[in-house]
């Protein structure tokens, strides 16, 4: 079956996150059709997208080269995907823990003052179906981890504040990828559960102060988590 562009940049942009190919290598289109058995328009189009998160450039007469890490698009969703699946992980769950850290309290005082109804009442019905099924020793299920992804991506969308939205599919990328690797207990962390309520329940209150208080204690027990792992 010939190469599409999606397959050859989940396994280009791989090799690239992994060091495999490290800053400053040079590529060519003719090498690379040679390698995946592709034409020039879909490696083309599998170049395109990893130009886009900053991973390489295209130069006439120079090919295409591998641009320095700290030049990347560190929150594009595919790109930690690929760090999840190599020696870089352990980084890459410590990295977004630390983003989490920072913006999820203010995501949830934000929330408390300018959600809607609707939002205030889905974030109650989730914490509560996560305690639920935690409480069941269910927190290793696929139920569990879509619920706890659309709880935390409506905190942020609840918010009111785009920059804060930007962050959904970064942190669902990383929540899926800790599930894909079996990383996370079928038993959560004591007092997660019981957090993830007290944060719905006072967004629901408009309690801000609350809100922010609980939600940064739930993150710092997640930080110990992911330290330990």
């Amino acid at each position: 079956m010939p190469a599409v562009h999606g397959d050859i940049t989940d396994h280009l942009g791989a090799r690239i996150a992994s060091g495999e190919l490290p800053t400053g290598a040079v590529l060519t289109l003719a090498r690379l059709e040679d390698e995946y058995g592709a034409s020039r328009t879909v490696v083309r189009e599998a170049v395109r997208v990893l130009e886009s998160m900053g991973l390489v450039e295209s130069r006439r007469r120079v090919g295409i080269t591998v641009r320095p890490r700290e030049e990347w698009d560190a929150f594009a969703p595919q790109l930690i995907r690929w760090n999840l699946q190599g020696s870089l992980r352990q980084q890459q769950l410590e990295s977004l823990m630390e983003v989490r850290v920072a913006v999820e309290p203010t995501a949830a005082r934000l929330a408390a003052v300018r959600a809607t109804p609707t939002q205030r009442a889905e974030l109650r019905r989730l914490a509560g179906r996560l305690y639920e099924l935690g409480t069941a020793g269910l927190g290793a299920s696929d139920e569990f981890h879509a619920v706890d992804v659309e709880f935390h991506a409506l905190l942020l969308r609840s918010s009111g504040n785009p920059q804060l939205s930007a962050l959904c599919e970064p942190i669902r990328e990383v929540l899926e990828g800790r599930a894909r690797l079996g990383m996370t207990p079928a038993v959560p962390a004591d007092g997660t559960l019981e957090l993830h309520v007290e944060v719905a329940e006072a967004i629901a209150r408009s309690a801000a102060r609350e809100a922010e208080t609980h939600s940064r204690a739930h993150m710092m027990i997640v930080w110990t988590e992911i330290h330990a792992e």
